[in-house]
């Protein structure tokens, strides 16, 4: 194919192909795309958290400048009420089909008019009255509504006689954790331009995975998947808020085809927080007995989250109570509470983060409770296999993600003791966390195209949301040529380019490579036949053992140094390291930034995010950034990410995934470096300043 010899593209910090449309401000987003005769849909959102419509009065929104009419539930188009997204039949795709009020926030109208700021205009003066009903937002691990989860992603751990070990343990914790409601807060918020041609429907949206979401859309609407064209080439961060189909886009499509034009739907950041959905709350409960000499005993990994009654969903909390650590007894319950809220999504680390918070500060009390050094009880305690599966692990690098860690941070050096260290009037406290985070592979179709110039087309469904995978499926691509990165054009972004995975999961990438990998063996098989273009299909569906017989999984461990000043309660991070074994890396750079951007996360839900709603409305409070704190450049410390020398061969590449593990396990080193600061457990987050500030030393 090329004689000359080409210097491999995976593993070479390449900087991101995309990036000077961004820099500069050329590359077109949802709500960018130029169209002749666009007009503008506006939503009205419900005030109350459960009840009923009894009348909206358009009279005079209707006369305003500009206005082409209203849609609400009495004159929208029908959708099909079966339609579902991944765990099956979702009730919060049905927009404007029917007069309930099922969580505040509920879009129960859009208002169509020929500019944004005319259809906002008429949208205040739309006049909503609804009934209001009672409504339940009481969310704890006993509320009577309390329900065992899906067991969709695997079964419950009950392995032991839990109750024996326990009685035979010498040191028994158990306490409880609690994590709040959280918001994705991408930068770009939820956007989507819609319209019909001779009955196909297109869509440039934001969101995750194009062709999920023309599946989702070709429901709704009755439509062969053929019939429906979804484009997201570029998509300004989605952390899993934008992995489903969304409001935008269905409310779009509603509208395009009852006024018979493209018609673009925009979110304001304050729609984006009460009518998108958001990573669930957490109650969870930790029984973690011991031996004397550190080894364990038993782990019960009790975890409730909240959902919505419209659409099931699961947010796995007690997966690491079933990988990370050695014991004859480990079981897990996961609970699922119903409550009058909008159906929760994944957020980066669904599941792994909020349960890696409450295992390992967890972890962390048992090594206090033993007078035992952290890293050693952590180290004391690593299965050779899966504990509870009994299967061998693919690859399990986590005790070189410690050492290596431990080394570079200086751990060595530490005094466990609490309050040890002080800096003037603060307090200096160093912790650690260990984490892992489910990989695998998705079907995906790629498709590649020999061109007559000596270039090739690669084309797949992928989802760039910021990633870089343009820039990773590009060096992916051109090593399985034997080809530099200038010979390979790459499109994504597009359902028209065939089924593929979203971007999420930690599996976006791995999932796209493993089908441009095979098509292009499959493309140089037919490289000899001189006719040009030449080009070759995959589908991975029948390629992937969804059945494997060794546990695949990525690992990483965390270190946080942080400064704590008890007078005013402040807690400052000085110092994040972070160790991961997550495969092959296809491109240093990008995946450096992955995970430090997943520890910055870590720290924002450590220190700062909580979505807080008003008990009396069941409306969130602080919907919006100056309410919804998130960390800031100031609150950013220096980093230091790095890989261990890893591959994954359940891979044809050795690669896994990288998206979720950098958020997963860092909370946790926050909390347990905040205790050995101050000496006090932090188990609710956010750690906030009330809950770490310390009363004045009484006056002598």
């Amino acid at each position: 194919m090329n004689p000359v010899p080409v210097s491999p593209a995976v593993g070479a910090p390449s900087p991101r192909i995309e990036g000077g449309l961004k820099v500069t401000g050329t590359a077109r987003y949802a709500a960018d795309v130029p169209l002749l005769g666009l007009a503008h849909g506006w939503m009205v959102t419900a005030t109350v958290s459960r009840g009923r419509i009894r009348d909206i009065d358009e009279s005079t929104a209707l006369g305003m400048p500009g206005v082409l009419g209203v849609l609400d539930h009495r004159n929208a188009p029908r959708l099909d009420p079966d339609a579902g997204n991944y765990f099956g039949p979702d009730g919060s795709l049905r927009l404007l089909q029917d007069d309930v009020v099922p969580f505040a926030g509920w879009p129960v109208a859009l208002v169509v008019a020929e500019t944004p700021e005319q259809a906002r205009a008429a949208a205040d003066a739309l006049r909503v009255t609804c009934d209001a009903e009672p409504f339940d937002q009481d969310f704890g691990l006993e509320h009577p509504a309390a329900r065992p989860a899906s067991t969709a992603f695997g079964p419950e751990a009950d392995t032991g006689d839990l109750e024996a070990e326990l009685a035979a343990s010498a040191v028994v914790v158990e306490e409880r954790y609690r994590t709040p409601e959280e918001s994705h807060c991408a930068m770009e918020p939820h956007a989507a331009t819609v319209w019909w041609d001779d009955g196909h429907l297109y869509a440039v949206d934001s969101n995750q995975g194009a062709f999920s979401v023309s599946q989702v859309l070709a429901a709704l609407w009755s439509l062969d998947r053929e019939h429906v064209h979804v484009r997201s080439e570029h998509v300004g961060g989605g952390f899993g808020g934008k992995g489903a189909c969304g409001p935008q886009v269905i409310l779009g499509s509603l509208a395009a085809r009852d006024f018979g034009r493209p018609v673009r739907v925009t979110m304001t950041r304050a729609q984006v927080f009460e009518t998108t959905s958001s990573r669930p709350p957490t109650d969870q409960l930790l029984t973690i007995g011991a031996d004397a000499d550190g080894h364990l005993r038993a782990i019960h990994h009790r975890a409730a989250y909240a959902l919505s009654p419209l659409a099931e969903y699961i947010e796995w909390c007690t997966e690491q109570a079933k990988i990370l650590y050695a014991a004859p007894a480990i079981r897990t319950r996961l609970t699922a509470v119903p409550l009058d809220v909008l159906p929760p999504a994944s957020m980066r680390g669904p599941g792994a983060t909020p349960g890696s918070f409450a295992l390992e500060s967890a972890i962390d009390e048992v090594a206090e409770r033993l007078d035992l050094d952290p890293l050693e009880l952590r180290l004391r305690n690593q299965p050779t296999v899966s504990p509870v599966s009994g299967m061998p692990f693919s690859s399990r690098r986590l005790v070189s993600c410690l050492r290596e860690g431990a080394r570079r941070f200086g751990w060595a050096a530490r005094d466990r003791r609490p309050r040890s260290r002080r800096e003037g009037p603060l307090l200096i406290g160093t912790g650690l966390a260990t984490t892992s985070f489910s990989a695998g592979v998705f079907p995906s179709t790629a498709s590649i195209t020999a061109e007559p110039d000596g270039t090739f087309t690669v084309s797949i469904g992928a989802s760039d949301i910021g990633t870089g995978a343009r820039t990773a499926l590009t060096a992916v691509a051109a090593d399985s040529l034997g080809v530099g990165t200038e010979k390979i054009r790459i499109r994504i972004g597009d359902s028209d380019l065939g089924m593929a995975w979203g971007a999420g999961g930690s599996r976006g990438t791995t999932s796209w490579s493993f089908a441009i990998t095979a098509a292009a063996e499959r493309l140089r098989e037919s490289l000899n036949d001189p006719a040009r273009p030449v080009s070759a299909t995959v589908d991975t569906s029948t390629m992937i053992d969804f059945q494997p017989d060794r546990e695949r999984q990525t690992f990483s461990a965390v270190f946080a140094e942080v400064a704590v000043d008890p007078a005013t309660g402040e807690v400052r991070v000085r110092r994040l390291l972070g160790m991961f074994a997550v495969g092959r890396v296809i491109n240093p750079l990008l995946a450096r930034s992955q995970v430090t951007g997943g520890m910055i996360m870590g720290l924002s839900m450590a220190l700062h995010e909580e979505s807080v709603r008003d008990p009396g409305t069941g409306r969130q409070a602080n919907g919006d950034f100056a309410g919804y704190h998130i960390a800031s450049h100031a609150d950013v410390p220096e980093i230091e990410a790095d890989f261990v020398p890893d591959y994954e061969p359940q891979d044809p590449s050795g690669f896994n995934g990288l998206g979720e593990i950098g958020t997963a396990g860092t909370a946790a080193a926050i909390a347990n470096a905040v205790w050995h600061a101050t000496g006090t457990r932090q188990r609710t987050l956010p750690i906030r300043l009330d809950r770490v500030l310390e009363p004045a030393p009484a006056a002598r």
